[in-house]
């Protein structure tokens, strides 16, 4: 599973490339749209033992994140993306998470999205020991990337977003808010 994911986030990161070789003229509805961004937030878990087999204890961290991904602009507003991310718990219980994620979402505004997410998650806790398992489930989640573009400036796109999440992982065991900015190409 692990080789299935660096396989993953590997994609993630030679995509921008070929999205750089693309012709962008415009003609096309089709887009793809790679981007890079970095976040910061909570990881509260349930004081209950989920279907995961997380202990009943309440584990929570603070998380630093990377993620990276790519977006196609399929039709009208409609986008289809998919995203891999990595975290860094700083304090509490949490040592480190990593996934991969599919993305749908609809534009808003000249270059804002609202989107909501799926995908699968791996998770140690430091609270448990320096060589730990990994717990792993579903993830799903819903959010918003806010283009300055549509915040009072007059560009009509922008490459830069604020981006604010909630995800929570298998049966709504967790959750997970987290903002950062995203840098799309």
């Amino acid at each position: 599973m692990k080789t299935l994911l660096f396989s993953a986030a590997a994609a993630a990161f030679l995509l921008p490339a070929a999205a750089m070789a693309q012709d962008d003229a415009g003609s096309s509805t089709r887009r793809i749209e790679p981007y890079v961004g970095v976040m910061g937030g909570v990881h509260n878990y349930d004081s209950e033992t989920s279907k995961e087999g997380i202990p009943p204890v309440g584990y929570k961290g603070r998380m630093v994140e990377g993620v990276a991904g790519v977006n196609v602009n399929v039709a009208g507003p409609l986008v289809l993306g998919v995203e891999g991310t990595a975290s860094k718990g700083v304090s509490g219980d949490i040592d480190w998470e990593y996934g991969a994620a599919g993305r749908v979402g609809v534009k808003a505004g000249k270059d804002s999205m609202i989107f909501t997410k799926v995908g699968y998650q791996w998770t140690n806790f430091d609270a448990l020991g320096k060589d730990s398992r990994d717990y792993h489930g579903m993830t799903y989640g819903a959010g918003v990337e806010l283009s300055p573009a549509d915040m009072g400036g007059s560009a009509q796109s922008s490459n830069i977003r604020l981006r604010v999440q909630a995800d929570t992982t298998g049966n709504f065991h967790s959750i997970r808010p987290m903002a950062g900015v995203v840098a799309k190409f």
